[in-house]
């Protein structure tokens, strides 16, 4: 997966050094030299000296190619800049932007980012549930991002049908708690029975998330 980040401070290289021990491939732009020969002797990624509020400077980072683009300096209006352009001129799959005045996230939702947010630890598991689990949608973060509300549609095919919860082996720390079936909203226990095309909305703990999606994504051979 392919991550580029603008903005190399503390949440910059905090986040690229998440980024990196999951064996992502990770360009950081930051437009300080200093900063960025610092950067560069620190982090086994490709740094860019440059403004990441320029075409240019994306184009250096290879943003179209992106699979998420993070902006995240200390200037809520660069954040906002660069993720209109990431999103809207290189077609980022995934824009998250930092917003260091929480009034200015509507804005940016509305004006370029997928998601804003403010914390590192969130950040890190929006990118892991929003795009390495591209089938699995993040609904809401709880407890300060160490769990969210996921939700997933089983596969038509899927090896779950007529199946009661009972039958099913959770990961630990995961809760099903609503099932969307049609028109229908259904609150599941343990004999409720499982069908193709429902949307499952379940409470993950951090780690829990890929467990899931491979069980509930389990096609019939």
């Amino acid at each position: 997966m392919r991550i580029v980040i603008m903005g190399g401070g503390k949440l910059g290289s905090h986040l690229a050094e998440n980024m990196l021990e999951r064996k992502y491939d990770v360009r950081l732009i930051e437009r300080d030299k200093v900063r960025c020969c610092r950067l560069a002797n620190n982090l086994d990624a490709e740094i860019i000296c440059g403004d990441g509020t320029e075409i240019e400077t994306l184009r250096d980072a290879e943003t179209e190619q992106a699979d998420c683009f993070i902006a995240v300096t200390g200037r809520d209006q660069d954040n906002l800049v660069a993720c209109q352009l990431a999103k809207k001129q290189f077609h980022a799959h995934k824009v998250i932007a930092r917003a260091n005045n929480p009034r200015n996230s509507t804005a940016m939702k509305n004006l370029g980012a997928d998601i804003a947010v403010s914390s590192t630890e969130i950040i890190t598991n929006l990118i892991e549930q929003e795009v390495d689990i591209t089938e699995m949608h993040l609904l809401a973060t709880l407890n300060k991002g160490r769990a969210g509300i996921c939700a997933v549609t089983l596969p038509d095919d899927t090896a779950l049908s007529r199946r009661t919860l009972n039958d099913i082996t959770l990961p630990e720390g995961t809760l099903i708690i609503s099932i969307v079936r049609g028109d229908s909203l259904i609150i599941p226990n343990g004999s409720t029975v499982m069908h193709g095309g429902d949307e499952v909305v379940a409470v993950c703990a951090n780690g829990s998330q890929k467990e899931l999606m491979k069980i509930l994504g389990q096609h019939l051979r």
